[in-house]
């Protein structure tokens, strides 16, 4: 490969007339080695300033590479060979500390990182080649925040950059989040795979604040939430695409918040394949993961229009979480208070969830007098494990407005299928929930529902199949398979 990547290099040299060492930066030429044991920093940013100055590719070859922090500069392109082996320092004096002029949540405790970059556009890290992080060498030996957050290195963090490439390549073992996206644009992650299970916080990917992101045709299997869309500063994540990906969570599998500061607009997720993970001991959550897709709106930005379709959930405890809460909670200390956030638009479709670990059951929910608004359930089937007792049936549940927003903050909910709570505009089409034991529960709970629509429903539940509560709150036109309620 590294023979066919000369050839081509100087092929291209020959066309533009200039000479090979212009387009291809092996990092070896800077004086790395690749025993595993030198450490490489300064040799690999010597390469990657040269190429940021004179265009081009540095290349990581065949070797194991020891690197502490690398600051990416614009017009920086890294390749790594396949048999390439980047390795973080264990040490945390070999990396660099970062903090970014865009303030967000993130600034008190999150500041190193094997790949850095901000403000700097046409970037990229491809190849067939792994960079492995050595997390599980950075302890956490407190449960206190934010310095439980600290000193652990993420592999990828750029902020505010534009015109991102990351394709092709393994990513592993991260001492915290393994990928942080920023404020960025122009964004395109394809064709990666990613292994998180070193240390607590082992997200697979964080896209925070971003703008025209396309996500395609990855692998994941990690500890802490999978693919994860944030808002952790004033900017909104708005127009992604993420389509053709089998990921596994021992937390949750796909999950826009919970920080929610900026919010979430036009975002699109197709294809997508939840299985449980292939490693069974866990640092957070549960073996199968906690939630299929979990939709949380509670510090203040919109999350509106967004679809979800083409979805094969396995194994996890609840299938789909939608909440609109009102944590409030500020992106930094002197920031403004923010208000109530909007939920609304979001459109699920043509999703089966099976083999779930838990009768937890699903949720729709906002808060007294804020709504979840204009949510459309359609083609799903879900089949639960059932065993609700008439406890489960009769229980209340408190509004925890303010609760950090998981899908297990209830435990068992009083409807083994569906509870829906505070939201106006919700409509079902084709919804199959099917269960294996008998569940005392209703399959679907309306309380202060203004205006369902349900057409071809079915359940193989001979009990009670739709409860209506606090009926004065309950507004509008209420629909069954096309007959007025």
């Amino acid at each position: 490969m590294k023979k066919l990547l000369f050839i081509l290099f100087f092929q291209v040299s020959i066309v533009f007339g200039q000479s090979v060492d212009k387009f291809f930066h092996s990092i070896d030429d800077f004086g790395a080695k690749g025993d595993g044991v030198t450490l490489n920093t300064i040799a690999i940013q010597n390469a990657i300033d040269k190429c940021s100055e004179n265009g081009g590719t540095v290349i990581i070859p065949k070797g194991i590479y020891l690197t502490g922090s690398l600051e990416l500069k614009s017009n920086t392109d890294i390749y790594l060979m396949n048999g390439a082996l980047l390795l973080g320092s264990t040490q945390l004096k070999d990396y660099k500390e970062f903090l970014p002029q865009l303030k967000s949540y993130n600034d008190s405790f999150l500041r190193y990182s094997i790949f850095y970059a901000e403000r700097v556009s046409n970037i990229s890290i491809r190849g067939e080649g792994t960079i492995d992080g050595q997390g599980e060498s950075f302890k956490v030996t407190t449960k206190e925040k934010p310095e439980r957050y600290k000193n652990r290195p993420y592999i990828i963090r750029f902020v505010e950059c534009s015109k991102i490439k990351i394709e092709g390549i393994r990513l592993q073992n991260s001492a915290m989040w393994m990928q942080q996206y920023l404020g960025c644009k122009d964004v395109t992650v394809k064709g990666i795979s990613v292994f998180n299970h070193a240390n607590p916080n082992n997200d697979m990917i964080d896209i925070d604040g971003c703008s025209n992101f396309i996500m395609s045709d990855c692998f994941g299997d990690s500890d802490d939430d999978a693919i994860t869309i944030k808002s952790t500063s004033p900017y909104v994540s708005e127009n992604i695409t993420i389509t053709n990906c089998v990921v596994s969570s021992h937390c949750n599998a796909f999950k826009l918040g919970t920080e929610s500061t900026g919010g979430f607009r036009n975002i699109t997720v197709s294809n997508i394949v939840i299985k449980p993970s292939s490693v069974k001991t866990t640092i957070y959550g549960t073996p199968g993961g906690i939630s299929g897709i979990t939709l949380g709106a509670v510090d203040g930005g919109p999350l509106e229009n967004i679809t979800i379709s083409n979805i094969v959930i396995e194994g996890v405890q609840v299938p789909f979480y939608l909440r609109l809460g009102n944590r409030g909670r500020k992106y930094t200390p002197d920031a403004p208070q923010p208000g109530i956030s909007t939920f609304k638009n979001v459109f699920l479709s043509n999703i089966i969830a099976t083999k779930l670990a838990s009768n937890i059951g699903a949720s729709i929910t906002g808060v007294p007098d804020n709504y979840i608004e204009n949510v459309t359930l359609s083609n799903i089937y879900v089949e639960y494990p059932g065993g609700g007792n008439e406890d489960d049936a009769s229980k209340k549940l408190d509004e925890l407005i303010d609760h950090y927003p998981e899908s297990t903050m209830w435990e068992t909910l009083p409807a083994y299928g569906v509870f829906i709570r505070h939201a106006k505009n919700i409509t079902m089409n084709n919804v199959r929930f099917n269960i294996i034991e008998k569940d005392m529960r209703p399959a679907i709970i309306l309380d202060d529902v203004e205006g369902i629509t349900i057409n071809d429903f079915e359940t193989n539940s001979l009990d009670e199949k739709i409860k209506i509560e606090n009926s004065r709150f309950l507004k509008g036109n209420f629909f069954i398979n096309g007959t007025e309620k």
